[in-house]
């Protein structure tokens, strides 16, 4: 089975057994293209390499079986590239206890990323749930967003959180659910990275059909293809 291994400054740890093909590394990785689906959506991951996501922070990220994982200490990966007005979405399953996040408009940086959060965690002790945009003093949102109580996943189950972000709007939806739909008045975060965030290293989080779809700068243009994506937007809200 090939794995794939990425650490910070793009160095290989680890070893291959014998006869398994050497591991692609993520300066490997770079050059791969993404895969354009139908209506827009764009495919980030190839089932095979990390497609140019990189770490600056130590991490165990890796593909297997074609699904992202994360493990071990704190780490965020992000994406190739930047967006501004996008949809952003994924099938994830996280362990007991575990917790995660799938950013977005994020800085790339160390430590804990400046950035619009979509929480994942279901059973730990963090009271903002999967869906919750979550909100960190440092963000300064306002209003703060309400969070989601609820646990509305359980855990080692395969669950979609689908996030549209266009102008100061944002929203969350979980399965067939928006669980999410904030409004921030201060438009804190305009452009950026995607990331996936490995908490800690009690947290096991996987990641399977991560894609993204660019949306115009118009807001109408954006808002008119969200609308076709995840219909139960209420198109009323300022």
């Amino acid at each position: 089975m090939k794995i794939l291994w990425l650490v910070p400054l793009l160095l290989v740890v680890g070893c291959n057994k014998p006869g398994e093909p050497a591991a692609s590394t993520a300066a490997d990785a770079k050059d791969t293209p993404n895969t354009t689906l139908s209506q827009g959506w764009i495919e980030l991951f190839d089932g095979k390499t990390l497609s140019g996501w990189t770490s600056p922070d130590p991490g165990d990220w890796k593909i297997e079986e074609g699904m992202l994982h994360g493990l071990g200490r704190r780490s965020h990966l992000f994406s190739p590239n930047t967006y501004t007005n996008l949809e952003f979405k994924a099938e994830i399953k996280l362990n007991h206890a575990g917790n995660s996040g799938m950013y977005f408009r994020a800085v790339k940086s160390p430590g804990w990323p400046a950035g619009y959060e979509a929480q994942v965690e279901n059973t730990s002790s963090d009271p903002q749930r999967t869906g919750s945009l979550y909100n960190a003093p440092e963000r300064n949102f306002d209003p703060i967003p309400t969070p989601v109580h609820e646990q509305l996943v359980q855990d080692d189950t395969w669950w979609t959180q689908h996030i549209v972000a266009i102008g100061n709007r944002i929203i969350i939806k979980v399965n067939d659910k928006i669980v999410t739909d904030f409004v921030d008045a201060h438009n804190t975060f305009t452009s950026g990275y995607l990331a996936f965030q490995q908490h800690d290293p009690d947290s096991k989080v996987q990641y399977r059909n991560v894609m993204v779809k660019p949306l115009p700068s118009d807001a109408s243009a954006a808002w008119a293809i969200a609308k076709q994506d995840m219909p139960d937007i209420q198109m009323d809200k300022k």
